[in-house]
């Protein structure tokens, strides 16, 4: 039992009981059972276990409150990772952090050494809870008014957590368009996205930066290549997201064209945010253009940064095949990224991530056109890639599809939340050392 199997297992038993729990009589609205009850469940525990946000009913009236419950925990646990939520319970009772739960926290955060794996993990659980509480409160103030202080906690509560693990569900049937002027709720719920999505990494150094500035502690703080990578590839797809869209959608009356300017910015904003593995949308991607659909997908491919809670190749995979790109063009031999070189085990890894990938959407993308071949390409796309990269958006497909569909998208999102290089780890087992080393010879490339 490898590390990456014991990953890949504890999504699966996650999901497995999630799917009991929401196939309960209890956790359904309208009370009753039936076998499509169970393929309900299965499909919205995997999309909540693996923080997609793919929904085949409407999350508010098909499921009751406990079942609402069963999902936001699932969300909860699912974002935080199956090695994290688990870890933590055991330093909760207290049992000794050993060298294979150090080992399983580095493979499952990512991170580059096994010292301080524990405080980690505790400094995760803080961070989480500060940034949910914080988007709680602020939800507040927009959901009291319209809904009372008892309804709104809930709701403030739920949107908070999905936003902060990068979900995408809502209790409202048409998600959030029925806030798109709302510039509070826009910014806290893609506030709540992006720090949701940067990693854990990322948001250590930046509050180690504030705090040393506050304090005016001597010395300066030198951000690690993570960081600014990360970063700076995060607030470039924002913009150059939020400025594609507006200027795609500005002049299709069912998006944007309708809206006063001030709310066509906050919507493009938000649209271009939501992508990175959210799943919230205060327009109707339905009747978005064929050039905006696309956009998305790009933008969705991509995904966060590792480390966090979202999905897609990542920005540092992104960083890293371009920097490669980069070197080609200018004819040299090493990759750098800011004075600093890629190891080239780290340009091997980008490589696998992205062919994984690319393989993983085109042959879903193949199995879902053929179950259903009424269903246009482009839909059908965004539907796989939203899937793989655990997004949740979608044209309004989802319910629709047949089974076989229902259960490819499934099997998508349960292997873009694991990861492709993980799953395949699992699967083939640790690698085998070799000393090996054959002759080279030149290949026509390109």
């Amino acid at each position: 039992m490898t590390v990456s199997r014991t990953i890949c297992l504890g999504f699966i038993a996650i999901t497995a009981l999630g799917t009991l729990l929401l196939a309960l009589p209890l956790s359904i609205s309208q009370g009753g059972w039936s076998w499509d009850h169970l393929l309900v469940a299965l499909f919205t525990s995997t999309s909540a276990a693996c923080v997609t946000g793919h929904i085949v009913v409407d999350t508010g009236t098909y499921f009751s409150p406990f079942g609402q419950v069963v999902l936001l925990a699932l969300v909860q646990i699912g974002g935080l990772g199956y090695m994290t939520a688990t870890t933590f319970l055991l330093l909760l009772v207290g049992r000794k952090f050993g060298l294979r739960d150090k080992i399983a926290v580095q493979q499952a955060l990512d991170r580059s050494e096994l010292r301080g794996a524990a405080q980690v993990i505790r400094s995760i659980i803080a961070t989480t809870m500060l940034f949910e509480i914080t988007g709680i409160f602020l939800l507040l103030i927009v959901f009291t008014p319209t809904h009372g202080l008892q309804r709104a906690l809930w709701l403030a509560t739920f949107h908070s957590i999905t936003a902060w693990n990068n979900a995408g569900f809502s209790l409202f049937a048409d998600n959030l368009i029925g806030y798109q002027a709302s510039p509070l709720l826009n910014l806290v719920i893609s506030g709540l996205i992006i720090f949701g999505g940067i990693g854990y990494e990322a948001i250590f150094e930046m509050y180690t930066w504030l705090r040393d500035r506050l304090l005016r502690r001597p010395g300066r703080l030198v951000f690690s290549l993570n960081f600014k990578v990360a970063v700076s590839t995060t607030v470039i797809l924002l913009v150059a997201g939020t400025l594609a869209l507006f200027l795609v959608e500005l002049r299709n009356p069912d998006t944007l064209g309708s809206m006063p300017f001030g709310t066509q910015v906050l919507a493009a904003w938000f649209q271009a945010v939501t992508p990175r593995t959210a799943g919230f949308n205060t327009i109707d991607i339905s009747k978005m253009t064929t050039a905006g659909l696309f956009i998305m997908i790009a933008l969705m491919l991509i995904g966060g940064s590792p480390g966090g809670t979202a999905g897609g190749i990542k920005t540092t995979t992104l960083r890293v095949l371009t920097s490669c790109t980069k070197a080609i063009l200018q004819g040299k031999e090493d990759v750098s990224l800011y004075e600093r070189q890629i190891p080239f085990s780290l340009i091997l890894k980008a490589v696998g991530v992205a062919v994984g990938s690319l393989v993983t959407v085109i042959v879903m993308t193949t199995l879902v056109a053929l179950s259903d071949p009424e269903i246009n390409f482009i839909s059908i796309l965004l539907e796989v890639v939203s899937a793989f990269a655990t997004v949740g958006l979608s044209t309004g497909i989802t319910a629709g599809l047949s089974t076989f569909g229902k259960l490819m998208i499934i099997v998508t999102m349960y292997i873009g939340r694991v990861g492709v290089l993980l799953l395949m780890g699992a699967i083939l087992g640790d690698p085998n050392p070799s000393v090996v080393r054959y002759p080279e010879e030149n290949l026509l490339v390109g």
